[in-house]
């Protein structure tokens, strides 16, 4: 008896596009054994074409491992104008900051003089998962907000700096002085500055045209994120922020971030 002949070029591509459909139509994550079930293929073919797919931003895997549309999509969608909002289309890289860092990782914007965290990732530790969202933070003293102030996203309202912690900036000429180093380093920190004992980074998100729409931040207790540890989360956060507004159209030109 004769093996079965090999896929031509044409049914390797009807077969991923198979795969591909069944995820991009799911109202939610598609696991590996529902996507070889809804095809008929073969695992070994099915895992070899979903790793195709997913080495080419055509799909990716949530943090069940589940599969969901690739970045390539909501960048299309974003910049077509479509339904996907900015929370939409940042929650992959969102995802993937949190994986890597396993903080606590929040999307923030200006709003009424306060940062809105408008989505977080929780901390897989139990000591810093803290709910953001929804709640208004001073710029002054979060790594969100002094990301929007130093990339001129918001103004600073007038009136005292409130000391909401024991290393808040209070006054305006030691946080002008601060906010210069955020521009020139392209990052921010807030150690003990909003909250005891607490730390984070933010780095901007900037979307076509090099207007800031967001700053991406992870926080942590100042116990788990310090030294090394902290240089290399901002590492990863700037990272991070860069792919999300490459994904919303901005394009870095050289002397600009």
């Amino acid at each position: 008896m004769n093996p079965p002949a090999a896929p031509t070029g044409t049914q390797a591509v009807d077969r991923a596009a198979r795969l591909l459909r069944e995820v991009v139509v799911s109202s939610g994550p598609v696991t590996f054994a529902e996507l070889a079930a809804a095809t008929g293929l073969a695992k070994s073919t099915a895992s070899r074409l979903l790793v195709a797919l997913e080495r080419n931003g055509l799909v990716r895997r949530d943090a069940s491992s589940g599969f969901v549309p690739g970045d390539l999509f909501v960048r299309h969608a974003w910049r077509r104008g479509g339904e996907a909002n900015l929370v939409d289309v940042a929650r992959p890289f969102l995802d993937r900051l949190g994986e890597r860092t396993g903080e606590t990782i929040n999307l923030g914007v200006a709003h009424g003089g306060f940062v809105e965290q408008v989505s977080q990732v929780d901390s897989t530790y139990m000591i810093g998962g803290t709910n953001w969202l929804s709640r208004p933070v001073p710029l002054h003293c979060s790594a969100l907000g002094k990301v929007l102030l130093a990339c001129g996203a918001v103004e600073l309202p007038p009136g005292r700096l409130e000391r909401c912690a024991p290393r808040t900036i209070t006054r305006r000429s030691a946080l002008a002085a601060d906010l210069t180093r955020v521009k020139r380093r392209g990052y921010a920190v807030a150690a003990e500055e909003l909250e005891r004992g607490l730390v984070a980074v933010a780095a901007p998100v900037y979307r076509e045209g090099n207007a800031v729409v967001a700053a991406l931040s992870v926080s942590g207790p100042t116990m788990r994120l310090t030294g090394a540890r902290l240089a290399e989360v901002a590492t990863e956060c700037v990272a991070e922020a860069a792919a999300l507004s490459s994904a919303l159209g901005h394009r870095r030109r050289e002397g600009v971030a």
